[in-house]
């Protein structure tokens, strides 16, 4: 009897959790394209995150406030995690991308960024002792081939190390986004967790702004996109409320529903979103190399996911129980 409403409660997650992922995924992904036309008008990227993190937590204030009513000693029990979401999987997630799609593109910069799931692979080896299959090492294989294509080192051409090095800096971020999020044993709402952790990360990144270590230029100059010039509010907002605030909620409540190591997979339609925003709004396609290099990169994250083992107990993968655990009769 217990199998069968565990495997209806499976079955229910998936199906909430699935599209909240997928939209999860699609407002991450215009975040990029966004942020580089602000960056071409003469912003920052630490200006662009900062002012996008400050409108993403004003936005959940109230219902963050609502969502901890008579429950806040949550906050107090759970200060340590909040402070690492707020400081790994919302400021270095996001300043490293911004610093990345400021010298290459957006696409090519997520799909680095989005090897995350492989990060994710090796830290619950390292830390739970889950060593992966011959599939996820052949999957790792795959995508540092399509990277190798993808950055065109091969051709010869100059490439820009910084970038590249502050789109794994992102990739690191995102990898404890994932782990983060999946976790359910914290008694934080969804909301409350995100906008508790964007608060802590509008104030990290202004307070670096203030003392000098985070370089900050904006204006009020339109904007120009492929479609043509608009206020720089319009941008603003565009990743603020939808790109930030939308996107996290959604991303941590698909995240407890999947669980770290499926979540992580479905957020790969970010990659197809961002590419998509990166050609409508800023006309940027990658060549043909790096199309295969691509396509590598997204067919090993794929095969890595893909031999994993499946999910027991609650249905996050990060939190599984072991099979022998499940094999002992209670």
């Amino acid at each position: 009897m217990s199998t069968v409403a565990n495997d209806s409660g499976l079955r229910s997650g998936l199906r909430l959790g699935l599209p909240l992922a997928i939209a999860a995924a699609l407002a991450f992904g215009m975040s990029g394209a966004w942020a580089r036309g602000l960056i071409d008008a003469g912003w920052t990227p630490g200006a662009a995150v900062t002012v996008r993190i400050w409108v993403a937590a004003l936005v959940l204030l109230v219902p963050t406030i609502l969502a901890l009513r008579g429950r806040w000693k949550l906050l107090r029990r759970n200060l340590g995690m909040i402070a690492a979401y707020g400081l790994l999987a919302v400021t270095a997630t996001q300043l490293f991308y911004f610093q990345a799609v400021a010298v290459m593109d957006v696409g090519l910069a997520l799909l680095i960024e989005y090897t995350a799931p492989i990060a994710v692979v090796l830290w619950l080896w390292m830390r739970r002792g889950e060593k992966p299959t011959g599939r996820s090492i052949l999957g790792a294989l795959i995508a540092f081939v399509g990277l190798v294509l993808m950055l065109d080192v091969l051709s010869g051409r100059s490439v820009d190390v910084g970038g590249i090095l502050w789109a794994f800096g992102a990739m690191v971020g995102a990898a404890a986004y994932f782990l983060l999020s999946g976790r359910s044993d914290t008694g934080l709402p969804p909301i409350a967790l995100a906008g508790s952790g964007l608060l802590v990360g509008a104030l990290g990144l202004t307070v670096a702004g203030l003392v000098g270590i985070l370089p900050m230029t904006w204006n009020t100059d339109d904007v120009t996109y492929r479609f043509g010039t608009v206020p720089w509010f319009v941008p603003v907002l565009a990743i603020g409320v939808i790109a930030t605030a939308l996107a996290y909620v959604l991303g941590i409540a698909s995240t407890r529903l999947l669980g770290s190591r499926l979540a992580s997979f479905i957020a790969l339609a970010e990659v197809v979103a961002a590419l998509l925003f990166g050609w409508l709004l800023l006309g940027q396609l990658p060549n043909l190399l790096q199309g295969v290099g691509a396509a590598l990169v997204l067919a090993g994250v794929v095969v890595v996911k893909l031999g994993e083992p499946a999910a027991s107990g609650s249905g996050d993968p990060a939190l599984a129980v072991p099979a022998e655990e499940l094999a002992e009769p209670s």
